[in-house]
């Protein structure tokens, strides 16, 4: 099974949608790496620049509702060009987050206290993620920064579990039938 994790982007905001993940003016772009420098361009957050802020970054950690709005495939095609393929928020838009599990990429739902205690401990450090699968699909994330780490719990289900080990739909796909 492909390794989850790596350095950390902080988003703190929450209703991020996919027209900020990717802007609706590139989705005519004829493959997923002409939209890699175009992610999160339309995303307004005080301090962040996303040609500064994304590069060498694994993970997103971000609030409540991330990927609402329109329902595309574009959005998550965006994060994997650009080498993030774990986003951990409270919770997801439910289109995009199988979007996310259909390409073989993590979208991690943790309560909100979690959340809350990464933004609290981690967002103003350089913070590295680990993810770590059990066979009873559970799983924990690890957020490490020096000496500092904590870890949090979160479950998969069977399918989503699948399609992660087979690296996205077309993977389990190609398995199962």
């Amino acid at each position: 099974m492909k390794q989850f994790g790596g350095q950390v982007l902080f988003l703190d905001r929450s209703d991020i949608n996919t027209d900020e993940i990717i802007p609706a003016k590139y989705l005519t772009e004829i493959s997923k790496q002409a939209l890699k420098p175009y992610l999160l361009e339309d995303l307004k957050l005080d301090g962040f620049d996303n040609k500064a802020d994304i590069p060498g970054k694994k993970v997103i950690i971000t609030r409540e509702n991330f990927g609402c709005g329109s329902s595309r495939e574009h959005a998550p095609w965006a994060l994997e060009v650009n080498g993030i393929d774990t986003v951990v928020a409270v919770n997801f838009a439910r289109i995009f987050r199988q979007n996310m599990y259909n390409c073989g990429m993590l979208a991690v739902e943790l309560p909100e206290r979690d959340i809350d205690d990464m933004f609290r401990t981690f967002a103003d450090k350089d913070t590295e993620c680990t993810v770590a699968f059990n066979d009873d699909g559970t799983a924990k994330i690890k957020l490490i920064s020096g000496s500092l780490s904590k870890s949090y719990h979160f479950k998969l289900d069977g399918f989503e579990k699948a399609l992660i080990k087979d690296g996205g739909w077309l993977g389990y796909a190609e398995k199962k039938y």
